[in-house]
């Protein structure tokens, strides 16, 4: 190995131990921060939270130490990757130390320390979160792109439980004084964001371990309407043909019709889409498969008339289509079909373009 190989190696080295040891100490904080809220230990809240400082400290010399890198070795390929990782990895293990910061400035002004099931949904949700930072940091560390990719997709379980703690902390049994209601919502929020963060190292580490960006995300997006039978059918058609690579499509009905309306089954035909096989469905979701919904869209009313709980991740829409008006001649009926097709369409191409941009196909 040549010198500058091993002067190459030396400085990747250190910067992977400093790493590495504000990877430890995040961790150790948050555990800290957790410990103080639910044991109501004031001393180690503040203790943690003065814990931060060296931690921002030795991020700010990670960052010096992987511009330097750059300056002196004009990395490329794999080590530019790496250190490219590194910079982000730097700002979001930070990020997480201030996630704990908060936990502990909140546990300090709590009237007293969480109880009973909302303490257990605390304790379950930090687990959870910890051990996915822990598992996406040993990743990092390690460079494997495929711990990292089964660590990430633990966060749809954390999603799932940080949603179903609303209903938990406002439920009529827990008579929490207002500003601590506030807080417990801002902490269970930084526990979130925790996943959020962790799952950021994990797309970090497979991108340096093998060049891979982050995959386009996939939204899944449910169209509502009366019966099923007509105008959220036709928007999940058109969703389906022009946008089939953004999205996962379906529609559903507050009640089940008996059959597609044959007026726009006709019509979609004309137009190439083939409906005769498909029958309405009603809406019959479980909370943890709402949950996993990016968008819901009501063609017909408010979505609350159909789903009075929207998921917090989840995006409510309202489209004001119309109807079909019965006594129209054939000429007007297809006239206003034709309206209608073109502002769905229109609508379905601004929200994909807007969530995946203009490439969005």
């Amino acid at each position: 190995m040549s010198h500058y190989e091993q002067r190459l190696e030396r400085d990747l080295k250190q910067i992977r131990e400093q790493v590495a040891e504000v990877a430890k100490r995040v961790e150790i904080g948050l555990k800290d921060a957790m410990h103080a809220l639910l044991s109501g230990n004031q001393k180690l809240a503040y203790a943690t939270i003065l814990g931060d400082l060296p931690i921002n400290r030795r991020v700010r010399q990670i960052d010096q130490l992987c511009h330097s890198f750059i300056a002196l070795h004009l990395p490329s390929a794999g080590h530019l990757r790496l250190i490219s990782s590194v910079i982000r990895t730097n700002i979001e293990l930070e990020r997480i130390g201030d996630y704990a910061v908060t936990i502990c400035r909140e546990a300090v002004q709590m009237s007293h320390p969480p109880q009973g099931g909302i303490a257990d949904k605390l304790e379950l949700i930090s687990s959870e979160s910890r051990h996915m930072l822990s598992q996406a940091i040993t990743a990092f560390k390690e460079g494997n792109a495929e711990v990292a990719k089964a660590t990430a997709s633990i966060a749809v379980q954390i999603d799932y439980t940080f949603s179903t703690t609303f209903a938990d902390l406002t439920a009529k049994e827990n008579d929490f004084d207002f500003k601590d209601l506030m807080r417990l919502f801002n902490i269970f929020h930084r526990l979130e964001r925790v996943a959020a963060q962790a799952k950021n190292i994990c797309e970090e580490t497979v991108f340096a371990a093998t060049g891979e960006t982050k995959t386009p995300k996939i939204y899944r997006v449910l169209f509502l309407d009366e019966d099923n039978c007509g105008l959220s059918q036709m928007a999940e058609a058109i969703a389906h043909h022009n946008f089939p690579n953004s999205g996962i499509y379906n529609s559903a009905g507050r009640y089940t019709g008996t059959e597609l309306d044959p007026i726009i089954t006709e019509f979609m035909q004309a137009r190439g889409f083939d409906l005769s096989e498909i029958q309405p469905k009603t809406l019959d979701m479980t909370p943890g498969e709402l949950s996993e919904l990016h968008i819901i869209i009501s063609l017909q009313g408010d979505v609350k008339s159909y789903i009075s709980e929207i998921p917090f991740h989840t995006v409510a829409m309202e489209w004001d289509i119309g109807t079909i008006p019965t006594g129209l001649t054939p000429e007007q009926t297809l006239q206003r079909q034709e309206a209608i097709y073109r502002e769905i369409a229109v609508r379905v191409q601004d929200l994909m373009q807007t969530l995946r941009g203009i490439g969005a196909s």
